[in-house]
């Protein structure tokens, strides 16, 4: 055959194969090779979303306290926001914010602390009844344990533990490096909160600023719209703790309970902490009961207990929080259950906050909202091509975000689209 034929004949083959292809292509039906593509690109996203969950696990000490210094900062930022609007200085407004937030809660673990020795100091005779009443119903209930098999039973306890000295001593030395982390975490967390509160505003500008100029826009305004989901999300949460202090506490002062106020303010700073947070003080408050009032009040109490937790579970959490953040209750319930098999405490903790800034976000850039966005009409940087160059003594912190969130100016003024970027 003739080299030009040959050439000719090359194309037509080809041809004739992708002719076959898509026949071949026809022959499957439409909705599985849908179903396929969808498959494969949602497997992609499966596969680099587990991915970087591996990957943020071995950087936790770094993550979890600067996410913890997120949600403080979106609590704290209405606070140090209304002293700038009062004249007091950045550096001054955020100092007087955070130590008094450090002295609130150190003065409430005081109170508890305080309550609980003198409360317990007054309970010890009761203890020491309701230990021997535990003894005598071994001894004489339907177990007729003896004295000297409880004597007996102690000091295999006591055998047991010089035994294994050696991994009781390795597991202290493991509990201390875990004590020294979390005083890492909290140095950490307390020191990413200052620079938040005080250059927030310029921190996302500089990240948004590494961007692509056409993304700018998009990623500028979605960051601040998942802010104040955040930010919502950490005012609810507040919010159900507080219906949990007075839920227990109350119900703990009606039955008799004593250190009800101190109770009260245990189960306000632990309702922060989920899972773990709830199940030591709900278990305290059943302790109290049990010590002080007998069996009787101690089922009344743990009944209590178990009603207000539910109460928050299943009503307070999906309806309040999701209404706020914009989550359906049943995404709220699963992406906490999610979260806790994920990531444990943490996963729980950062699960609703991070599905709030997901939604926010995606919901703006998926709407293209950022091209009728008054706030961003006004900046040259981060808004549509034509906008005027912004004012160069620029604010900074997160108040920008919340002024921008509440609508009123250093005046207390509404108008404050031109403000609120500068």
């Amino acid at each position: 055959m003739r080299p030009h034929a040959r050439r000719v004949a090359a194309p037509k083959a080809v041809q004739a194969a992708a002719v076959r292809s898509n026949r071949a292509g026809d022959d499957v039906p439409y909705a599985l090779r849908v179903s396929a593509s969808w498959a494969w690109r949602l497997g992609v996203v499966l596969v680099v979303s587990a991915g970087l969950v591996w990957l943020l696990g071995h950087f936790s000490l770094l993550i979890i306290p600067l996410m913890i210094a997120a949600l403080l900062a979106g609590l704290l930022a209405p606070i140090s926001s209304w002293l700038r609007r009062n004249k007091v200085p950045s550096g001054l407004a955020v100092a007087v914010t955070i130590v008094s937030f450090l002295g609130l809660i150190v003065a409430a673990l005081t109170l508890v602390g305080r309550q609980l020795a003198l409360g317990f100091r007054d309970l010890w005779d009761e203890v020491l009844s309701g230990f021997d009443q535990v003894q005598g119903w071994l001894a004489d209930g339907p177990l007729r344990v003896t004295s000297t098999q409880i004597d007996s039973l102690l000091n295999e306890a006591t055998s047991a533990l010089q035994n294994n000295s050696a991994s009781i001593l390795s597991g202290a030395v493991s509990v201390g490096t875990g004590a020294g982390h979390f005083a890492a975490g909290i140095l950490l967390a307390l020191f990413a909160l200052v620079f938040f509160l005080l250059d927030g505003r310029k921190i996302w500008r500089f990240t948004v600023g590494l961007m692509p100029r056409r993304a700018r826009p998009a990623a500028f305004g979605a960051g601040i719209r998942g802010w104040e989901s955040m930010t919502n999300y950490v005012r609810v949460q507040l919010v159900v703790a507080f219906i949990d202090a007075v839920g227990i506490g109350g119900g703990a002062a009606l039955i008799g309970v004593p250190l009800a106020l101190p109770l009260s303010v245990l189960v306000f700073l632990g309702s922060f902490i989920p899972l773990i947070g709830a199940f030591v003080t709900g278990s305290i408050a059943v302790l109290l009961a049990l010590v002080a009032n007998g069996w009787p009040n101690a089922v009344f109490m743990l009944i209590i207990v178990l009603v207000v937790q539910q109460i928050e579970s299943h009503i307070l959490q999906p309806l309040i929080m999701g209404k706020a953040v914009s989550l359906h209750p049943l995404a709220v319930i699963l992406g906490v259950t999610g979260g806790t098999l994920v990531a444990g405490i943490a996963g729980a903790l950062f699960a609703v906050p991070l599905m709030a800034i997901l939604n926010a976000t995606v919901r703006y850039i998926a709407g293209r909202k950022w091209e009728q966005d008054p706030m961003l009409s006004r900046d040259s940087e981060f808004g549509p091509p034509g906008a005027p160059p912004p004012d160069p003594d620029d604010g900074d912190d997160a108040e920008d975000l919340e002024t921008i969130r509440t609508g009123a100016g250093p005046d207390g003024d509404t108008d404050t689209t031109e403000e609120n970027l500068r």
